[in-house]
């Protein structure tokens, strides 16, 4: 039925040969036993240059792209906080650890994003945080550097490190800051911008998460654990094993909040932010960053800040960049296969992204392509850890730079040269497209986005009509009927006292909130 001539030739072979597993079986490490740097009084620079090399090697990190100044033009709002608050120029203006800072050089970061210019100094003062800012735009580094920052300051006026000696262990880590994210994949991606941003300093990262080992989790915990990355469920399976403890803990991260605070992860949040020994006083900062916020999750992460916390958004709350170029077509549900080989062919070869809304439907893709002698790979959550790291490292280093995804590749994830993505299955959730196209057009590049839409795409028809017109982009003649003049604007943060008396009576907006009694559900 498939028959494309010069597939082969265009993309190459999938590269994976049985000579190649071997060595993969050989040389295999989790991305949570990667090394961190290890402090030591004394050190030679013999002894951390294939590290240094390592973390900071430039092939694997995005860039800045032309586009880059543009951040300057979109707008930032703040509520709460500071009565004054100056915004950075320059990250030598943060003044943060000399040791952070310096990796902030070998990182060759020059000029801080928007998010980063105004999130860093609130972080640095103390202030607990919501933060809203487009994906691509350096969410990581505004979150990372002020809270590694602090806990240097905190370790460095201590006679000796409380973690980080090599070769010691201890009974159970007791980190500083927690970061807890949503999927395994972010977790290793943050794990990595962690061993950065603390070479040659005295904080040791972790990162935990399921379907790993857990022994040799364990291990990492046990030679010390300054800062604590980790899955919700990972996470309280170590601390009902009393590997964990949470009552040292003086930052508390979310990354990709909005997935953290929804209702599929809410009995283990509840447990893990209310039912610990994690503390619940002035003495915990929250952060909480992602890309979108509905607004009855706008309202429950209230519930978790100080009165006085301050709400920081760039640009649109769920907007998207117009770096990404948008193109919607119509496919029937019949013609996707065909139809997305003419594309792949069409398109010069590239790293690609494919999401797809079942695992199945991952697999049967995956197989038909291979056959094909497409360069792919899948990913999915049926799939084991190991599968799952292996198709992740496949795609970052080229090897299989065709990937086919379910919703475990659409957040966090900060993939070098993605310049494609396409919807083969176009979510019916204007957040899940904003995450979905966002791993193309990062940190000031150009993206091309691609959706197959039909009769099942009905639901996103209006939202995604009036983000196209928002994002400057061609509305196709098939969606001209849902162009209306209620376009989106700069949506001002909702008032959670307000929101909530307007919802009461709502059953679908009353599962995200307190009852009547002011008790949250968490």
């Amino acid at each position: 039925m498939y028959t494309f001539e010069g597939v082969n030739k265009k993309w190459g072979d999938r590269g994976f040969d049985s000579s190649m597993q071997q060595d993969e079986e050989d040389t295999w490490t989790w991305s949570s036993d990667k090394p961190v740097y290890e402090w030591q009084q004394e050190y030679t620079e013999d002894d951390i240059h294939d590290l240094e090399e390592e973390l900071f090697e430039t092939e694997d990190r995005i860039p800045i792209g032309n586009n880059f100044g543009d951040y300057e033009k979109i707008r930032v709002i703040r509520k709460g906080g500071p009565e004054e608050h100056a915004a950075l120029n320059h990250f030598e203006e943060a003044k943060l650890h000399p040791v952070i800072l310096e990796n902030v050089e070998r990182m060759a970061y020059k000029i801080p994003t928007p998010i980063q210019k105004n999130a860093i100094p609130l972080i640095l003062r103390g202030y607990d945080l919501l933060a809203c800012s487009q994906t691509g735009s350096g969410k990581t580094a505004a979150f990372m550097l002020p809270v590694l920052s602090k806990i240097h300051v905190k370790l460095s006026r201590a006679s000796a490190p409380t973690s980080n000696r090599p070769g010691e262990r201890q009974r159970r880590a007791e980190p500083m800051a927690l970061i807890i994210l949503p999927t395994r994949e972010l977790g290793i991606q943050i794990f990595e911008e962690a061993r950065r941003f603390t070479y040659k300093s005295r904080i040791r990262p972790v990162v935990i998460y399921g379907g790993a080992d857990m022994r040799q989790q364990k291990e990492q915990l046990a030679r010390g654990c300054d800062v604590l990355i980790a899955t919700p469920g990972r996470l309280m399976d170590a601390m009902e094993r009393g590997m964990v403890a949470l009552d040292k803990v003086r930052y508390l991260v979310m990354d990709e909040a909005d997935r953290i605070l929804d209702m599929g992860f809410e009995p283990t949040i509840r447990r893990i932010l209310l039912s610990s020994d994690l503390p619940r006083d002035e003495s915990l900062q929250t952060i909480m960053f992602s890309a979108t916020f509905p607004n009855e999750i706008q309202v429950l992460a209230s519930d978790f800040m100080k009165d006085d916390y301050c709400r920081l958004r760039i640009g649109r709350i769920g907007g998207t960049t117009r770096d990404i170029f948008q193109k919607v077509i119509m496919v029937a549900e019949e013609d996707k296969m065909d139809t997305l080989v003419e594309l792949l062919c069409s398109q010069p070869p590239s790293r690609t992204l494919i999401f797809v809304d079942t695992k199945r439907k991952a697999d049967y893709l995956d197989d038909v392509l291979y056959g094909l002698h497409f360069p792919c790979i899948s990913i999915h959550g049926d799939r084991s850890q190991r599968e799952r790291e292996s198709a992740l490292r496949a795609f970052r280093s080229g090897k299989s730079p065709i990937l086919i995804a379910t919703t475990v590749a659409s957040r966090g994830l900060d993939i070098r040269d993605v310049m494609h993505v396409i919807n083969y299955d176009l979510s019916n959730d204007i957040d899940d497209y904003v995450h979905r196209i966002g791993r193309t057009a990062r940190a000031g590049h150009p993206g091309l986005a691609t959706s197959f839409y039909n009769e099942n795409s009905m639901d996103i028809a209006s939202q995604l009509t009036k983000l196209l017109i928002e994002c400057g982009q061609d509305v196709p003649e098939f969606l001209q009927e849902f162009t209306t003049d209620d376009i989106p604007s700069d949506d001002e943060f909702v008032d959670p006292v307000s929101f909530e008396q307007m919802n009461l009576n709502d059953p679908d907006a009353a599962k995200y909130h307190g009852d009547p009694s002011g008790q949250s559900n968490f």
